[in-house]
């Protein structure tokens, strides 16, 4: 009778023992009393994540134990790669289900429509997590958009995904170009998409204020884009006053005052808007534009017509205490 019970409560013994070390080391609260970032390098097996939470100390036992686990109970899916952050005590068996199914961390960094590039290149810098140092890149060269990146990556790779799509935006919208188009060649579409961007916040105005500037272009008149003019001062940045006499005569290449057709370069990183408005203008007869006071402009077709919209922008300025 005693060999008889003996033998039952072996099983049983070791059935309780299998229990305990299942809800201790598996489905039971982890060791950690705070989150932990856990950095998944891409291509790696689970074997690789066992020793990478062994060492950070996510799970009760170590690696090998959580390997046996997940060859057991956990699903038959790679683990991803990326950034996952684990909430404080999560159980081994959470972790594994995260890291194959869950959303790894979202990082973004956003470049607006209109940024010169000095300032994206601050920006990246002040991005955290990215790596390595990064040069001014070339005005108009990077596609203003929110962009996603990893933690560690490097801030040359970000800078190439957003130029890469500028260069894949241009393409396919230089393809759909209109007959009127005011530009011969994709980069000087970047270069008056760029004034066309800094020339007004207002999306609907883009299509006509793209159209005046082409017909300035066809007549061989100056664009007078007071933008370009501040370009060479600030490099993109708010000039904080008004622009000086001595520096709507300046010769610099940008000067769209002292000379007709296009500045140098572009000055600043026009967005998917600007650039499709410039390639497919609004037929207009329009020459001029002056602002309105509301935040967008009004257009005329002759000088006397323009002229009477700026009188009527100084008395709105006058009353405002401005000038």
């Amino acid at each position: 009778m005693k060999r008889l019970w003996l033998l039952l409560s072996v099983p049983a013994l070791l059935i309780a023992i299998a229990g305990a070390a299942f809800m201790l080391l598996w489905a039971g609260p982890g060791p950690t009393d705070q989150p932990l970032t856990i950095i998944v390098a891409q291509g790696s097996s689970i074997a690789r994540v066992a020793d990478q939470l062994d060492q950070a100390g996510a799970i009760r036992g170590n690696a090998t134990t959580f390997r046996g686990f997940a060859r057991l109970f956990g699903a038959h899916a790679p683990v991803q790669s990326g950034e996952f952050l684990l909430p404080a005590g999560a159980s081994a068996e959470a972790i594994l289900y995260q890291l194959q199914f869950g959303r790894p961390v979202q990082r973004m960094v956003t470049i607006p429509e209109g940024m010169p590039s000095i300032m994206v290149q601050e920006r990246l810098m002040a991005v955290p997590f990215l790596t390595g140092a990064l040069d001014v890149p070339p005005e108009g060269s990077v596609l203003p958009d929110t962009y996603s990146y990893r933690r560690g990556e490097s801030r040359a790779a970000v800078l190439g995904r957003m130029q890469a799509a500028m260069r894949a935006t241009l393409a396919r919208l230089w393809a759909r170009r209109s007959p009127n188009a005011p530009v011969v060649s994709p980069e000087a579409a970047i270069i008056l998409a760029s004034i066309v961007e800094k020339e007004t916040g207002k999306a609907s105005e883009r299509r006509l204020i793209a159209g005046v500037y082409g017909n300035r272009l066809r007549r061989g008149m100056p664009l007078q884009a007071d933008p370009t003019v501040i370009y060479p001062i600030t490099r993109g940045r708010p000039l904080g006053r008004r622009i000086l006499q001595s520096e709507l005569a300046a010769n610099n290449g940008y000067n769209t005052y002292r000379s007709a057709g296009l500045p140098l370069g572009p000055i600043a990183n026009p967005g998917r808007a600007s650039i499709a408005a410039v390639l497919d203008p609004a037929p207009t007869n329009a020459l001029y534009f002056v602002a309105d006071g509301t935040g967008g402009h009004v257009f005329a077709d002759t000088l006397q017509q323009h002229q009477a919209n700026v009188a009527r922008w100084y008395a709105i300025r006058h009353a405002r205490g401005e000038m």
